[in-house]
């Protein structure tokens, strides 16, 4: 079979035709497969893990906060003298469903 370039608007025709009384079955096996085809990409996206290098790369990146002794001496003082925080918190663990 020989394809002319005229004859094609005369082939779609024909096949517009053709399809024209299965169009809504068409349309939604298109969408069904277009519906499966982006479940299965969005599982297959979720489940990729990343590699160690990738871990190892972003943990290296990471810059961690460091306290000197004075701060945590001064938190730590700042704790002792609160007894009436603590004494709240503590009755707090206690029974947290008590009503005040």
């Amino acid at each position: 079979m020989k394809i002319d370039l005229k004859s094609i608007p005369a082939y779609i025709k024909k096949l517009a035709k053709a399809i024209k009384p299965h169009m809504i079955f068409v349309f939604i096996v298109s969408v069904i497969s277009i519906y499966g085809l982006l479940v299965f990409q969005i599982n297959r996206l979720s489940s990729i893990e990343p590699s160690d290098e990738k871990i190892n790369e972003e943990l290296n990146t990471i810059k961690r906060p460091k306290i000197d002794q004075e701060t945590i001496s001064k938190i730590e003082q700042l704790e002792d003298q609160s007894v009436g925080v603590q004494s709240l918190f503590k009755a707090a663990r206690d029974n947290p469903f008590q009503d005040n």
